[in-house]
Order: C-alpha cells, then structure tokens, then sequence
C-alpha cells in the first residue's frame, strides 16, 4: 500500500479509492499485534485497535445495507459490542470480515450507475437529521471516507500507547521497505522489551 493514493479518472474511482486507502491505513494500526494486544485499553478511553477495526467494518456494513434499503438499526448494546473485540473474537477474524465488507462495499458501488441516488435517511434514529429525507450514494461514501479516517487516528493513538509503534514505520515493516536513516522499519519487541534481532 503507498503511503499516498494513486491518480485516479474519475469522482468514483476516487472516493472507492480514499475510502481504501482509509482501511489500508486503520489496519496498519493492528500489523503485527497479537489478539490480546488488539484488545487492550491502554488509553482513558475504552478503545482498542481490534474493536476499532470491528467498528468501521461493522459500520461501513451498515451504510451499505442503507444504499441497499436493507439498514436495520441495533440498540445500544449491539453500539457498544462493536466498539469491543470480544474475548472470542481474534484479530484475524475482524480484518477477514472486514476485507469482505470491503468486497461487498465494492460491488455493491458497481452496480449502481448514479452517485447522486438517493438513500433514504431512516427515523427515529436520534444522530440522524429529522429533516432530511435522503442522502446521496455520494454522500455516504464520502461519510465512510471521514468516518474510517476519523476512527484511523484513534487507532494509531492506542497503537502508539500499546508499544510506541507509529503509522509510517508500521508501513514500512508491512510493505518491506529498506531502513534508511530517517526510516526504520518498526520491529517487534521481546518480553524485556528489547527489539528482535533481523533474520
């Protein structure tokens, strides 16, 4: 994955792009945590890398499922178990859910001609407007690109108090590149914290 995204054509290309590149970079924050990492709180906040993860898959699910006219709303127990990577969930498990969520984002966006189609805003959903009765298709794409990214920066804050891992080294060590002076790639640390050695 570059660190920027690549030219595109056109307004469609574009948002499916960013929006990519948005699920690229949040699951960078997860590269090389084992489960029980994925599911700490090292913050004030109750947040942890995998339940991020599960909450934007889950989230950009729901949206689509909005595009489709298929949206069913959760309560508030259903809000905060997909804030939380459960106990029987792993941290492969989430990012394999969301590669499909991502897979059906895609095809979903493909079939369907203008962006300007309408999705209708459902009621009684107290942070939606009650005087709006549609979005675009547009829209929540665009909605999906701030929420990842909004949701990414806390990832890279809770990965960053799990181990002092930031998001530019963890690129590096995802895609293989070379050290440089002002680039080292991150390494995982032994139990003492020291750094293991390179093979």
């Amino acid at each position: 994955m570059p660190g920027q995204v690549p030219p595109v054509a056109d307004e469609r290309e574009g948002l499916l792009s960013y929006l990519a590149q948005q699920r690229a970079v949040i699951r960078l924050a997860a590269f090389g945590l084992t489960d029980e990492q994925a599911r700490a709180v090292p913050t004030k906040s109750a947040l942890s890398v995998g339940g991020l993860i599960k909450h934007v898959a889950t989230v950009e699910r729901g949206w689509i499922e909005m595009v489709q006219d298929r949206y069913a709303p959760g309560g508030q127990d259903d809000y905060e178990t997909n804030f939380r990577l459960g106990t029987d969930e792993t941290l492969q498990r989430v990012l394999d859910m969301y590669d499909l969520v991502a897979k059906e984002t895609e095809s979903v966006i493909a079939g369907i001609a203008d962006l300007g189609h309408p999705v209708p805003v459902p009621k009684g959903v107290p942070w939606f407007p009650e005087d709006v009765d549609a979005w675009s298709v547009r829209w929540v794409l665009l909605h999906l690109i701030q929420e990842t990214a909004r949701h990414a920066g806390h990832a890279d804050i809770v990965r960053e108090s799990i181990d002092g891992a930031s998001a530019f080294p963890l690129m590096a060590a995802a895609e293989g590149w070379p050290a440089t002076p002002w680039m080292h790639p991150w390494e995982p640390a032994t139990a003492d914290g020291s750094l293991v050695p390179s093979s």
